[in-house]
């Protein structure tokens, strides 16, 4: 069965589910909400609803219940890999099943169908100055492809139906994902190899595909792979995935979402955190170890006098994980299992870290999470393969997160998510609540609280 069929049948059977806690129980509270999460940006307060991927503060990521070494067991491999293809990895995200031989053909097939990008695309990414971000031109590159969402012209047809509008989203959402690394692998060449295009080989699979535009190494096939199914997805209340939800829920097609996506993923606080980590690395290296081999002593009082001098230790922490970043350990498995990384200087310094830092930050106090993050590793395996244009390495990050942004909002669709619209409140309200010990729900306000229905779809409020 194909994909979009597997993927018809999976939604009708779950949209009784919501209908069902919508009509009956949405009264039910779940959450309460103190003035810091008001406002310190709504951290921690459960207003979101996916089942594409979950966040646990002890297992770390689950993609559609899954932990990580679990996914890449039970999805198929691609040829001569240990890694499962991408396009397995969507069917999987989609639909919560492993695609089976004959499945897995048919979305191999669809997507080399699908990643053909309009030639229009090129002339508009050239037309921006060559010193432009990559960034920047990824998210032209997707915004401009809206002429030909499939999605817009439904809606604008006059025959909208919302009950099919997911099969809309689900034309433009699985174009994006097959063409965004074929528009990533033009900004590389056209920015850092003197606008030298190599052409798409169709016999590869997304991941080695990539990595043949790009002029890498059959090594970096398995790196691209596993760097897009890592950062694929982190429930949604991260920022590129939230905006790509909140712009797509007033019914803006999935080219307009996404687009706002990448821009949000172009923070610093958000997709930066890799190059920063890489910087520092390089920066800690040149000072301290020189020549040397990075002992254990030499780190820890190199880690000391960065705390001491009011700086922190970037790629350690995280807002929800309370231990190892499991995408970490996954990337660190890669290098350990590769002969070149597994002896390179900056691997080597990485390990030392990771052997010390969470009890140098244990000891410091003032670290909520001594463990690393994703970041940690991944800058480090970039620089090993020759990507030392640090600058792009948050259009990597853009391609793998484009797989869940994708997935979510056509779920989305499917069940007639809402408008996102939360209510404000006035700092004086807060400081009268705070004052009087809490908020006073009288009985309007109960009622006002509460409502008595839910509206799925329509215009802004």
């Amino acid at each position: 069965m194909a994909l979009k069929e597997v993927l018809r049948q999976k939604i009708e059977e779950f949209r009784p589910r919501t209908t069902k806690l919508i009509k009956e129980h949405g009264h039910v509270v779940i959450d309460e909400v103190t003035i810091e999460q008001t406002m310190g940006g709504a951290r921690d307060i459960r207003s979101l609803v996916t089942d594409i991927s979950y966040l646990d503060p002890q297992e770390g990521i689950r993609f559609r219940g899954k932990t990580i070494p679990e996914t890449l067991a039970f999805l198929p491999k691609a040829r001569n890999s240990n890694y499962p293809t991408v396009e397995a990895f969507w069917y999987f995200l989609l639909t919560g099943e492993s695609p089976n031989q004959a499945q897995h053909r048919e979305v191999l097939g669809e997507w080399k169908v699908r990643q053909m990008v309009p030639s229009y695309v090129w002339d508009v990414i050239r037309a921006l100055p060559r010193d432009s971000h990559p960034m920047v031109m990824l998210s032209t590159g997707i915004l401009a492809m809206q002429k030909d969402s499939k999605f817009a012209h439904f809606y604008g047809s006059g025959n909208f139906n919302k009950m099919a509008a997911w099969e809309y989203v689900y034309e433009d959402a699985f174009d994006i994902v097959a063409r965004i690394p074929i528009i990533a692998a033009f900004i590389y060449n056209l920015k850092y190899r003197s606008d030298f295009q190599v052409a798409i080989n169709r016999d590869f699979d997304s991941g080695a595909n990539f990595a043949h535009m790009i002029g890498q190494c059959d090594e970096y096939k398995d790196v691209a792979r596993m760097y897009f199914i890592l950062h694929s997805d982190h429930e949604s209340g991260n920022v590129s995935a939230h905006a790509t939800h909140l712009v797509h829920s007033s019914l803006s097609d999935p080219y307009y979402a996404y687009s706002a996506g990448l821009n949000g993923l172009a923070g610093p606080l958000h997709g930066l955190a890799n190059q920063e980590v890489l910087d520092w690395l390089l920066k800690f290296e040149k000072k301290y170890c020189k020549d040397a081999e990075p002992t254990k002593e030499l780190v820890t009082q190199a880690l000391w006098d960065t705390l001491k001098a009011g700086q922190v230790i970037p790629g350690y922490g995280h807002a929800v994980l309370r231990k190892t970043d499991p995408r970490y350990m996954s990337q660190r498995e890669f290098c350990l299992a590769t002969p070149g990384l597994k002896v390179d200087p900056l691997f080597k310094l990485v390990s030392m870290i990771f052997e010390v830092a969470p009890g140098v930050l244990a000891q410091h106090g003032k670290a909520k999470n001594p463990w690393p993050n994703v970041d940690a590793q991944s800058g480090v395996i970039q620089w090993y393969y020759g990507l030392h244009e640090w600058d792009f390495y948050t259009v990597l990050f853009g391609v793998g997160r484009a797989l869940g942004c994708m997935a979510n909002i056509t779920w989305d669709r499917a069940l007639g998510s809402p408008i996102e619209r939360p209510k404000s409140v006035t700092t004086p309200m807060l400081e009268q609540w705070a004052a009087e010990g809490g908020r006073k729900l009288g009985t309007a306000a109960k009622a006002a609280a509460v409502p008595a229905t839910v509206e799925l779809a329509g215009t802004a409020r």
